[in-house]
């Protein structure tokens, strides 16, 4: 049965005074109400505080502060907390907005301008230059791919096997042969790309080079006047370059580059003068290696810092810090990521460029790590026929290390543990170097020796 308002038990809100409405909240309600609000608020401010435009530039972040009335700089505030302090202020403030000046506005407007593509004519130098650059890594970058498809597809049990074997020849190295070098400490020694040849450097300025393996006499080259430092041979010398052109560099502490062929004892070429200096080390460099495609290059010295530069832009890429003492000795691995620093601290780190970090600590050596390699292979390119016969590559499986405290030490590079301790230098050991058909280790040291090491169960 229908029913009309008059007749109805209920009250409407019209019944109701104004006086009703107006009720008074208890202490606990106000208060959590209030409370309510706040959070509202400052989840309001928050939001704003996401969309304002602050300026980067902290002069311009302290000239808004001084507008506002705020101090421009607190007691232990940087840069950043002084921005992230203007976007609070400007935040608590109804339409807060900076406007960009006419500065921003002018930079915003050429960096727009330099986004633009434009084209010029290149010169004839350039194109014959990229040629050649294709000529050159096309053909490589192909073997080379093909190598890593092969590679690819081999069982897991043939990859084990070799490994196991390398390792297990790494441990039955010894001393192949010793050869006196000089009248003074031999601080260099490098293996020809080839492993026929083998340079040493001395304190006494002479640079020899020495046959492999009967360690003779082929040339002593004399050009410098004081000890030498480093030695590098030619990357194509032994395998495709004449000998008449340069095929060696040699540095010293006379402050001298020698350029030497194999047919003269006079350097072909000095190089003096730096005409220009990359800045990032405040202290004498001791060591540099480039990577294996030329584009990086890292470098080590006294200031216990390693860093790798970029060639590309000439700026450092990373910082390799973490060494107490001086950096001595430094090599990329073969995989390209992978950089391995010695320095007088007695240890080896190494550093993945990929991640920024250092991944591992070897505790090297009783005394100061004077040099550190790893075993690059000599690079062996394949036709598309030679891929049924390829083996598991070796190259970067182990490196080397000497220190002085007279021992030259093998480790793996799969967990950098130590494989073989090689003694037999009468004092300190200055340098290291592997050869690239993997037959033997060279070393050279303050007692005017160069010894190398060889599996003693396989014939050289």
């Amino acid at each position: 049965m229908a029913t009309n308002s008059e007749d109805s038990n209920g009250i409407s809100l019209e019944d109701l005074g104004e006086d009703m409405m107006n009720y008074e909240l208890s202490d606990s309600s106000k208060k959590a109400r209030e409370e309510h609000q706040a959070i509202l608020d400052e989840f309001e401010r928050k939001k704003r505080a996401r969309t304002l435009a602050v300026p980067t530039d902290d002069g311009r972040v302290r000239a808004k502060l001084r507008e506002l009335g705020e101090p421009q700089c607190l007691f232990g505030e940087g840069p950043g907390d002084r921005r992230d302090r203007l976007r609070y202020l400007l935040s608590k403030l109804e339409g807060a907005e900076i406007v960009p000046d006419e500065d921003e506005e002018t930079e915003s407007e050429s960096e727009e301008e330099r986004e633009e593509e434009f084209f010029t004519q290149g010169t004839l130098e350039l194109l014959e230059a990229r040629r050649w650059i294709a000529r050159y890594s096309l053909p490589r970058a192909r073997d080379r791919l093909r190598k890593q498809r092969a590679e690819y597809d081999l069982p897991l049990p043939q990859i084990k096997s070799v490994r196991k074997d390398l390792f297990t020849g790494l441990k039955s190295y010894a001393n192949f042969s010793s050869q006196i070098g000089d009248d003074r400490p031999i601080s260099q020694c490098v293996f020809s790309p080839d492993c026929s040849l083998i340079a040493t450097g001395s304190w006494s300025g002479l640079c020899r080079i020495w046959s492999v393996p009967s360690c003779e006499t082929v040339i002593t080259f004399k050009g410098h006047a004081d000890r030498i430092g480093g030695v590098a041979w030619h990357p194509q010398s032994t395998l495709s370059i004449d000998k008449n052109v340069v095929n060696l560099a040699s540095g010293a502490a006379d402050g001298l580059i020698n350029l030497w062929s194999l047919e003269s004892d006079s350097p072909l070429g000095t190089l003096q003068g730096h005409t220009s200096r990359v800045e990032g080390h405040f202290k004498e460099v001791y060591a540099i290696r480039f990577q294996n495609d030329g584009a990086l290059v890292a470098t080590g010295g006294l200031d216990a810092i390693g860093r790798v530069w970029d060639l590309r832009t000439g700026r450092s890429a990373m910082v390799l810090e973490g060494h107490v003492k001086d950096i001595l000795g430094v090599d990329f691995s073969p995989n390209g990521y992978q950089v391995a620093t010695g320095s007088a601290d007695n240890t080896i780190r190494i550093w993945d460029i990929r991640t920024l970090r250092c991944t591992y600590t070897i505790a090297a050596h009783k005394s100061l790590v004077s040099d550190v390699k790893f075993f690059h292979a000599s690079s062996t390119f394949i036709s598309e026929e030679d891929t049924r016969g390829i083996k598991p590559t070796v190259s970067g499986l182990y490196l080397a290390s000497c220190g002085y405290d007279g021992f030259v030490n093998i480790w793996s590079a799969d967990d950098w543990s130590l494989l073989k301790i090689l003694a037999g230098h009468d004092g300190k050991v200055m340098a290291v170097d592997i050869s690239s058909d993997n037959k033997l280790i060279a070393s050279s040291g303050f007692d005017r020796t160069f010894k190398l090491w060889a599996n003693e169960n396989l014939p050289i």
